[in-house]
């Protein structure tokens, strides 16, 4: 694994170190030029030579009640809107926009972190999440993903594990 120290502390880390939570970083190449597709988790999942199980991606959503809610996937897995409906509570939930994603969450879509963001919302992560020993999530920039305790992120989040799978 490509793990090295980070240049500059995120938020993300900041938080984490803050709390006495122990995580590691892993850097990868980010060019600015690849696309944010369907697929993206798993690419930096080979980039930084990790079983893309472990990676997470960050989700933002909105319901159509206008509340924010943040829900962690594997790499490997797509989220349930079902699930995701039912565990938030709301009738309609979707992705949001990506040119919004800056304005409420303070990240750029592919550098998004479940810490960190300007607000905090009810964060949701997946339960397959608890088959690893350690998950990789952005550290809130694009080129660098945070190694830690999927408990241990969910204490400094307040996620909650879920049912989230397709």
């Amino acid at each position: 694994m490509a793990k090295k120290k980070s240049a500059a502390k995120t938020n993300a880390m900041r938080i984490l170190d803050k709390l006495g939570i122990e995580y590691t970083t892993a850097s990868y190449d980010d060019d600015g030029e690849h696309v944010l597709e369907k697929g993206a988790a798993g690419k930096t999942a080979q980039k930084i030579g990790v079983d893309p199980a472990t990676v997470f991606k960050t989700i933002v959503m909105r319901s159509d009640s206008k509340e924010i809610f943040v829900f962690l996937q594997s790499a490997l897995h797509e989220i349930n809107l079902k699930k995701a409906r039912a565990v938030s509570g709301a009738k309609e939930i979707n992705p949001v926009k990506p040119d919004e994603l800056l304005t409420l969450t303070g990240y750029v879509r592919g550098g998004c972190s479940p810490l960190g963001m300007k607000k905090q919302f009810k964060t949701f992560i997946d339960n397959c999440a608890l088959e690893c020993e350690k998950i990789h999530i952005s550290a809130g920039v694009r080129g660098e993903q945070i190694c830690i305790s999927p408990k241990d992120l969910a204490a400094a989040c307040s996620g909650e594990f879920v049912d989230l799978i397709l």
